[in-house]
């Protein structure tokens, strides 16, 4: 569908790792020509990321450069993508508005979405059991403000609503128990675009608002070790989650959200953190920045 983002003149994305216990970081990757998105950390110390609307696969060392995955039956990607469980299967959101499944080595995708065309799937989530998908649904008829969170098994059956109507929700993640979906939501305020951290139980009950402050707060993103998270905040007053901004990660432990603190700033927003990239000891956290006057 053309939607694939672009690097600027003078532009460039890097793919960074940061060392959560030193608060040192190290760039993997640079690159002028692909805008690459949204790293998710492979169990064999790769990472797999997006660009021009294709997964890529990227050593974590950066000792090669991103490799196109080769999927047949698969429409333009956006940069919401995730693994399965087994390490060998990538879920996939495409820009024709579903998900779909496919090995993560190359082949060929099979569609699992069954909801009405109009309806469309921004993936982010999988359950601890890896059951279970958790995505945004949204109608683009009825714009973002009615944007809800749904889960789904990874077969694409028994989809149910979490949310409903008007939101906006995104960014939905379960926790390390499955007891949990982490989500961002404007629902606790009446200024637009001011997103806040929540959290709500898989059958939609107990919706808890996790982040209190004038920044604007999306993609909670656990750890595997469930001792850590991270997210992206925006500037106060930005709508939506836009590129090319200076944002912050900001880190919580010991789930004390009141008590989050810098880790990075840096010059992104989307597609630096879109979907979850903790390395798979939770040591270490992968994203990408865009910064206009070349890497240095």
């Amino acid at each position: 569908m053309g939607w694939a983002r672009t690097l600027a003149s003078g532009q460039v994305c890097r793919v960074r790792i940061l060392d959560v216990a030193t608060g040192s970081v190290r760039t993997v990757h640079v690159d002028d020509a692909v805008l690459l998105e949204a790293p998710n950390w492979t169990h064999d110390g790769r990472l797999v990321l997006n660009g021009a609307g294709v997964l890529h696969r990227l050593a974590v060392d950066g000792s090669t450069p991103p490799e196109p995955v080769a999927i047949d039956e698969l429409p333009e990607l956006n940069n919401d993508h995730l693994l399965a469980h087994d390490g060998e299967t990538a879920f996939l959101s495409a820009n024709d508005g579903n998900i779909y499944r496919a090995p993560l080595a190359g082949g060929t995708a099979v569609r699992i979405s069954s909801a009405p065309d109009d309806r469309y799937h921004f993936l982010h989530g999988i359950s601890p059991d890896g059951r279970r998908l958790a995505y945004v649904s949204l109608r683009l008829a009825e714009g973002w403000e009615n944007a809800t969170i749904h889960t789904v098994g990874t077969d694409g059956a028994d989809d149910r609503a979490v949310t409903v109507a008007p939101g906006p929700d995104d960014g939905p993640e379960f926790s390390i128990d499955g007891e949990w979906i982490y989500f961002n939501t404007e629902r606790f305020s009446t200024v637009p675009g001011h997103a806040q951290i929540a959290r709500v139980r898989p059958d939609g009950s107990r919706l808890e608002q996790l982040t209190f402050d004038d920044r604007v707060n999306w993609f909670p993103h656990l750890a595997p070790t469930g001792d850590r998270a991270v997210y992206l905040s925006f500037p106060p007053g930005t709508q939506g989650h836009p590129a090319d901004l200076h944002v912050q990660l900001r880190l919580v432990e010991a789930d004390d959200w009141a008590r989050s603190r810098v880790a990075v700033e840096l010059f992104g927003g989307q597609g630096t953190i879109n979907v979850n990239s903790w390395s798979p000891d939770g040591r270490e956290l992968a994203f990408v920045d865009y910064p206009q006057e070349g890497p240095g």
